[in-house]
């Protein structure tokens, strides 16, 4: 093994660490990314660091400070370039110089205008040694939601829905507790950990009652906010999830522009209420829903029913990643189907997904499926 081959190895080996870290702010650091930092010195890991509940602290600068001292001519190896703008905190640009760091190495750099390629050059002009690009593609799936806010103004939507053997999720009377078992269900909530958000329509909310909350050993605090599509405000006050808005952040998206005594009482639960734009349908544009949320500072959102919804994300082409849980049992035809009516008439129309994993979880099967405009195969839950 030549030296070039091993320097590439143990590069290699301390960036797919430091992405480890950086997955560790999935779902809470929003509207920042999330990002990972290692420090090494002689070979060994002096200091490591990833992006803090809201944004704050930074990854570099956590990493910094555990390393203290030993930061004088050591390698960072950073999953996202570092910020070169003044913000709540100084550029973390600045702390590597400070830092004396020798050697910078990022997998990925950032699209924010405000920081792309202007972090490097600083590390550039200071004299440190910047190496760019190495394992881009999975940096890149780590933060594809903050990637779509800055280049597309709208998150990453991910549908989460758990069917029979025949695509239903509920019974003709709309039963649906419980179609998947215990690890099926343990393993959605863990999911939904990842997410700074889940959607879900109104019907949902009045057919299930859901929570929307992660109900998970040790993960309660990290439930992600609440988001209802409900065009005519027509959520019951009287619901779980409107009774604990003030304890888990709730948004409901509606088509009312008026502040009217329905709204009020919603608000006063502690519901943030969003305008959104109305469709040719005479519905709510989700396209205009998921600018809304971008502008709201969201970059992963989790959507969750029922079908209509699923069905009018995926035709706007919002969808980028499908996690298929899969019972083995069988409602037949009056079942409720995940996906409502698309529209399809040829199957020439109709697109492939692609099948990133297949994995058991006791009874039942979770299949993963990424939209095959999607270039990336990484799966961000595998560690």
């Amino acid at each position: 093994m030549t030296l070039e081959t091993t320097n590439k190895f143990i590069d290699t080996r301390h960036m797919n660490h430091a992405l480890v870290l950086a997955r560790r702010g999935l779902g809470r650091v929003w509207p920042n990314p999330a990002v990972g930092c290692i420090i090494v010195k002689n070979g060994i890991i002096v200091g490591r660091g990833w992006t803090g509940q809201g944004g704050r602290p930074h990854a570099e600068t956590e990493a910094i400070k555990q390393a203290g001292p030993q930061t004088n001519g050591a390698t960072a190896y950073v999953t996202l370039e570092p910020c070169h703008h003044q913000g709540q905190t100084g550029p973390c640009s600045q702390a590597l110089i400070d830092a004396k760091i020798k050697r910078v190495v990022v997998a990925v750099s950032d699209p924010d205008p405000r920081v792309s390629g202007l972090g490097l050059d600083d590390l550039k002009k200071a004299g440190i040694t910047v190496e760019c690009g190495l394992l881009d593609h999975l940096a890149q799936d780590i933060n594809q939601g903050f990637f779509n806010k800055i280049n597309k103004n709208r998150p990453l939507f991910s549908l989460k829905t758990a069917t029979t053997l025949d695509g239903c999720i509920a019974t003709k009377t709309e039963n649906s507790q419980w179609i998947t078992g215990q690890s099926a269900r343990s393993f959605s909530h863990r999911l939904r950990s990842h997410y700074d958000a889940i959607l879900v329509g109104q019907k949902t909310v009045n057919a299930d009652r859901p929570s929307l909350t992660c109900r998970l050993p040790g993960l309660e605090n990290r439930s992600p906010t609440r988001v209802i599509l409900d065009s005519q405000l027509s959520t019951p006050p009287d619901q779980a999830i409107i009774k604990t808005a003030s304890e888990t952040p709730t948004i409901i998206i509606t088509l009312c522009s008026e502040i009217d005594e329905k709204a009020r009482i919603l608000q006063n639960t502690g519901v943030h209420i969003m305008t959104a734009k109305q469709n040719a349908a005479g519905s709510i544009d989700v396209m205009h829903a998921a600018e809304l949320l971008a502008n709201y500072g969201m970059t992963r959102v989790l959507i969750e029913g029922g079908g209509k919804t699923a069905a009018s994300f995926i035709k706007a082409g919002l969808v980028e990643k499908i996690y298929w849980f899969r019972a083995a049992k069988i409602i037949g035809g009056d079942g409720l189907s995940a996906i409502a009516n698309l529209g399809f008439d040829k199957m020439s129309d109709i697109f492939s997904w692609e099948r990133l994993e297949t994995r058991a979880l006791e009874e039942d099967i979770l299949e993963t499926y990424r939209h095959p405009t999607v270039i990336s195969k990484y799966d961000g839950l595998k560690d």
